[in-house]
């Protein structure tokens, strides 16, 4: 029987895919990498050896691709398979980075005659070629090259080893209850879930899970304050030595390897610490820029976050009889005071949010500013009920595709993304369109009723699908810079948070909401509400951000690695210079912070605030010509969504805005005065 994972169709076969299928179609595509390299070796240049490899590398990337993904939306079986292939291909790319006769190749190219007539891709992706050698230890020697080369392999283990622990602590802890009045205050639609839950455990009551939709609920709407302080505190601790799963799935030891690995990497290259390393390849210059943008945004947004909190303390006071506000308050009072002052609720709004109906207006939002139509593909293979298949078209003809697999369940991985299927690229066989992953983990359809999403959901899945845009909507065919590829990671985030936009605009929302069951648009009323409350609470949100991102940035600005307890003080200094909500004594957030230990984000988590100017600034433009204002729209997608990283984000940026960016746009859209 043929190997799925061999045979490589664009999409690959959900329907066959088999995790036994997966070490001998790695370790298949990895001889054949080796083999295209040394036979490129012998007559350099773009289409000896360059672009055989690379079509090479694509297979490969191809065949992981799927692997990789059910391991974060099933996990299970997927898990080992996973990880041992992980690590093979972990070797393969450390070993090419430190492959000096492909180094000399890109260097020849780069330095021939005709270098400068290429076209603008190719020569961009032997410029960032050239730099990722250097950043992957090319020039390193002897014994250094062989540590790094080590550090790299238990770096990528260790990584996987803290999302497997966040993912399991998550799953571990549930808490059920045979009584309703328990649960008084969760809206219908969390009831409905809590009892769906339950029975998809064989179990009777409702039940209360760490998932995403279910814990929110919980914080956001269940009036009986020890049920939110068991699920808060059960939440904060998850993966490490605290709270009920104390040292279960404890991160501790994995996050404090990681640093010193990281630190180490850096030393070994050169860079005074792992925040220098991680700049190398994003657009802000220095340490010194990071760090005064973050607390120059901090110096205008605190003043403003302390007043929010501190109307909602005295709110919490007079209104709710809690004279001093507990972490596991903050959400419930919060939802309190924005129905008191808006008379307005996210529950309110779900049943004109209905998922099936965002999708459409989504679709139809992005036909009007890009000129492409999505059409669904049922009989394209998916690996659960839930996701379906889409082809993203213009005039009829395939430029992309896409799945989407909405709803949270046990054993997905929490939070959204937008990961790769396939990438565009010109090859031997012609021209590869990409495909994109968007995964998110919104409450499943309860109840009798379709999946009703918050507002707040309805704006993930925008910002996903700008993701998505930016992927599929590129036109270069070279693939390390085509479509995300290549672009600096804080400005990654710009489709992302620009498409989101549009969930605030009255002429938008009229076509992504209708009620569930009468299909009535969202009333004047409920939407002079909505856009009312939008900032409500924006300074505290922003400073919550604010202390992740200086978080992550000064952690990985340590020469030396910290100790737990250094990364706890470390936290606890950046809170006490920015936080204006109370803490428990029991979070340990950095365990369970994803984006830093496990995901692309390291000395990089400022990306979103960073992006989030560009993304405002942009749709300042919108905001003077007219929202779906064609011409616009076919600028930002022939400047940015088309160009990937073929040139640079801040000379794309500039060309579409006609300026440099300015921060005034994003603090007016967050209700902070300039």
């Amino acid at each position: 029987m043929s190997n799925p994972l061999q045979d490589l169709p664009l999409l690959p076969s959900f329907d066959r895919l088999d995790p036994e299928h997966v070490p001998a179609a790695i370790d298949a595509h990895l001889e054949a990498c080796r083999a295209r390299l040394q036979t490129g070796l012998y007559e350099p240049g773009w289409d000896t050896t360059l672009s055989p490899l690379d079509e090479a590398h694509d297979r490969l990337s191809r065949a992981f691709s799927p692997v990789s993904h059910l391991n974060s939306v099933l996990s299970g079986p997927w898990r080992a398979p996973y990880e041992a292939a992980l690590a093979k291909i972990t070797d393969y790319w450390t070993e090419l980075g430190q492959n000096r006769e492909l180094y000399e190749v890109y260097r020849l190219l780069a330095d021939s005659p005709e270098f400068s007539q290429w076209p603008q891709a190719r020569r961009k992706s032997i410029e960032l070629g050239l730099r990722d050698f250097r950043l992957g230890g090319v020039a390193l020697e002897g014994e250094e090259r062989a540590q790094f080369a080590a550090n790299s392999r238990r770096l990528s283990e260790l990584s996987s080893t803290f999302a497997n622990n966040v993912l399991d602590a998550t799953n571990a802890w549930s808490y059920r209850t045979e009584d309703e009045a328990e649960l008084s205050g969760l809206p219908d639609t969390a009831l409905a879930a809590a009892r769906a839950a339950a029975e998809s455990r064989g179990e009777s009551g409702w039940m209360i899970t760490l998932d995403g939709p279910s814990y929110l609920a919980a914080m956001t709407h269940a009036d009986n304050r020890e049920l939110r302080q068991m699920v808060h505190q059960a939440f904060v601790s998850r993966a490490s030595d605290q709270g009920t799963d104390a040292g279960r799935f404890d991160n501790t030891p994995v996050m404090t390897e990681i640093l010193a690995l990281r630190a180490r990497q850096a030393q070994l290259l050169g860079f005074e610490n792992y925040a220098d390393l991680s700049l190398a390849s994003k657009m802000a210059e220095n340490s010194s820029t990071v760090l005064e943008f973050l607390h120059n945004l901090a110096r205008r947004a605190r003043p403003a976050a302390e007043r929010e909190f501190a109307q909602l303390q005295a709110f919490a006071s007079t209104e709710l009889g809690l004279d001093q506000l507990q972490p596991w308050d903050i959400a419930w009072a919060a939802e309190k005071l924005k129905r008191d002052r808006y008379a307005v609720s996210q529950e309110e709004l779900r049943p004109y949010f209905p998922f099936p109906r965002v999708l459409s207006g989504l679709f139809a939002v992005v036909a009007r500013l890009f000129g492409v139509t999505v059409e669904a593909d049922p009989s394209v293979a998916v690996w659960h009920p839930d996701v379906q298949f889409f082809w993203l078209k213009r005039d009829g003809d395939k430029l992309a595709g896409f799945y989407l697999d909405p709803f949270a369940r046990e054993k997905k991985r929490g939070g959204a993304w937008m990961d790769t299927v396939t990438t565009r690229r010109q090859g031997s066989d012609g021209l590869q369109l990409p495909v994109a992953y968007l995964v998110c983990n919104f409450s499943p359809p309860a109840g009798g009723k379709p999946a009703l999403l918050t507002h707040y959901e309805v704006t993930t899945l925008f910002h996903e699908f700008g993701h998505g845009l930016h992927h599929m909507l590129t036109k270069v065919d070279v693939s390390p810079v085509s479509g995300i590829n290549g672009v600096a990671w804080d400005a990654v985030e710009l489709p992302s948070q620009f498409l989101e936009n549009w969930c605030w605009e009255p002429e938008a929302i009229e076509m992504i909401s209708g009620h569930y069951d009468t299909g009535e648009p969202l009333p004047e009323v409920l939407l002079e509400k909505m856009l009312a409350a939008k900032n409500f609470q924006s300074a505290m949100f922003t400073v919550r951000q604010l202390e992740f991102a200086l978080f992550d940035f000064r952690l990985h600005s340590l020469e030396q690695s910290p100790s737990a307890e250094e990364i706890q003080a470390l936290l606890d200094e950046v809170r006490r210079e920015v936080a204006v909500v109370p803490v428990s004594p029991l979070n340990r957030f950095q365990n369970s912070f994803s984006h830093i230990f496990a995901g692309g984000y390291a000395a990089g988590y400022y990306s979103y605030k960073w992006a989030e100017v560009l993304s405002a600034d942009a749709f300042s433009l919108f905001e003077e010509n007219g929202i779906f204002d064609q011409e616009t729209g076919g600028h930002f997608l022939q400047t940015i969504l088309e160009q990937g990283g073929s040139r640079d984000a801040l000379e794309l940026f500039t060309e579409f805005r006609g300026r440099g960016p300015e921060i005034d746009a994003l603090l007016r859209h967050s209700g902070i005065e300039s």
